[in-house]
């Protein structure tokens, strides 16, 4: 019995270690707290679910391993049966209710910010067209509206400026896309005849990879493209030098 409950220890306390080195990692190496406006609303939330998670997981493990432990007889005799125990019922039909309720609470918080739109124009406008199977870029903000189109073999490249404000139309051409950014921590689907819109601000100067991440053909795995967030000057320049599609 002594070994058992040990063990049972051992393993408890395992898996707590294990969420918190995964914890950490998340936190330092994983999705960036800041890499994008979109960061700073998503970045706790995804982080608490996975704690959640965890702590739940553990939770389950050790009532399954508990019975199994020290509910065991040697002998062969068939166990006192029980119909109903209430306080257990209702236990585990409130609390799963109670995590169920704090989490889409944080989810529709942060959500309805994430998805905010200003009513006051943009400082910056850039029109996304999801095409089979690649990407349209259309800068409203210049005077020339230039286009970038891509293809599934020439990538298309989606050009920011750092720390400041773009407002994005989202379309599609054909199908059902999805925009997605997984750095930034953003997605948002692309739907033939409607508009979406989307604002958000990018913090960090480099290069991110996107992609379309629903199902739309067969070369939606080459549905690509790239972000590249310059300094506002560099921002200018480029929009300026694209030549009108």
């Amino acid at each position: 019995m002594r070994k058992a409950f040990k063990t049972t220890l051992a393993l408890g306390s395992l898996s707590v270690a294990m969420i918190a080195a995964q914890s950490s990692a998340f936190a330092s190496g994983g999705y960036s707290p800041d890499a994008s406006s979109v960061n700073q609303s998503t970045h706790s939330l995804w982080i608490g679910a996975w704690i959640t998670a965890g702590v739940v997981g553990v939770i389950t493990a050790i009532l399954i391993l508990w019975p199994v432990f020290f509910h065991r007889k040697k002998n062969e005799e068939f166990p006192r049966q029980s119909q109903y125990n209430v306080p257990v019922e209702v236990a585990y039909t409130v609390i799963p209710f109670i995590i169920v309720a704090v989490l889409f609470f944080y989810t529709a918080k942060a959500e309805t910010k994430i998805t905010h739109i200003d009513k006051s124009p943009a400082m910056h406008n850039i029109h996304v067209n999801a095409i089979q199977w690649s990407w349209q870029f259309t800068y409203d903000d210049a005077a020339s509206k230039p286009t970038v189109t891509g293809t599934p073999d020439q990538t298309p490249v989606l050009v920011l400026p750092q720390g400041e404000k773009v407002r994005f139309t989202l379309t599609s051409n054909d199908v059902v896309h999805g925009f997605w950014i997984p750095e930034f921590m953003i997605q948002m689907q692309t739907l033939p005849g409607v508009e979406n819109h989307l604002e958000f601000t990018a913090n960090k100067i480099g290069e991110f990879p996107g992609r379309c991440n629903i199902l739309c053909g067969r070369a939606h795995s080459q549905m690509l493209f790239k972000v590249k967030v310059v300094s506002p000057s560099d921002y200018k320049t480029y929009i300026n030098s694209v030549k009108v599609a």
